[in-house]
């Protein structure tokens, strides 16, 4: 189950509004387009996004800046259709068009089909040396620092798990705007 919401900054405190992300959107300059027609003239708006207790993700757009992202947990994203649009080459580090693993071949705990979970770890520890290029990492990714300014501290982003939107919402003092859509 996925929930989705934009938060838009106004002067008036923030305003929320849900979203289907699936039905307007298809990549990161769609959802950056819709955020800014959400905005009232070059405001910050976040969009945030949570897969059950799986992941989350925060994407920060302020006017016609380029989008900033958080993702908690980049490959349980990587096998979301709504994580593959934050997961862009650029937040990944790799070039345009190379699609690294083919994660339409991995199984819901990670492993390739036919494969052990103990050959997945030795992928992992390879991927986090720098031997796997394109690999998506497990767990944060992106720019953490996303929510520093509006009261979120990185170490605060990074710790969230569970109701991550909800405390985030509180930070911000938007948790009432937020729950009006939930």
């Amino acid at each position: 189950m996925y929930f989705a919401a934009l938060l838009a900054r106004t002067e008036d405190g923030w305003e929320a509004s849900d979203t289907e992300l699936l039905d307007n959107v298809e990549t990161l300059s769609d959802l950056a387009d819709l955020a800014r027609e959400a905005a009232a003239e070059d405001d910050t708006v976040l969009v945030l996004i949570e897969q059950e207790d799986a992941w989350f993700g925060v994407v920060r757009i302020d006017g016609e800046e380029d989008p900033r992202i958080y993702v908690s947990d980049a490959a349980a994203a990587a096998r979301s259709s709504y994580g593959e649009i934050l997961l862009t080459d650029e937040l990944l580090g790799r070039e345009p068009g190379d699609d690294g693993p083919d994660l339409d071949a991995l199984d819901l705990d990670g492993t390739e089909d036919g494969e052990d979970e103990d050959d997945d770890d030795d992928d992992d520890v390879s991927a986090e040396a720098g031997g796997s290029k394109g690999a998506v990492p497990h767990g944060p990714l992106g720019d953490a620092q996303v929510l520093d300014d509006l009261g979120v501290s990185e170490k605060e982003l990074k710790a969230l798990t569970q109701d991550a939107l909800t405390e985030i919402a509180e930070s911000l003092g938007a948790s009432e705007v937020l729950e009006t859509v939930r």
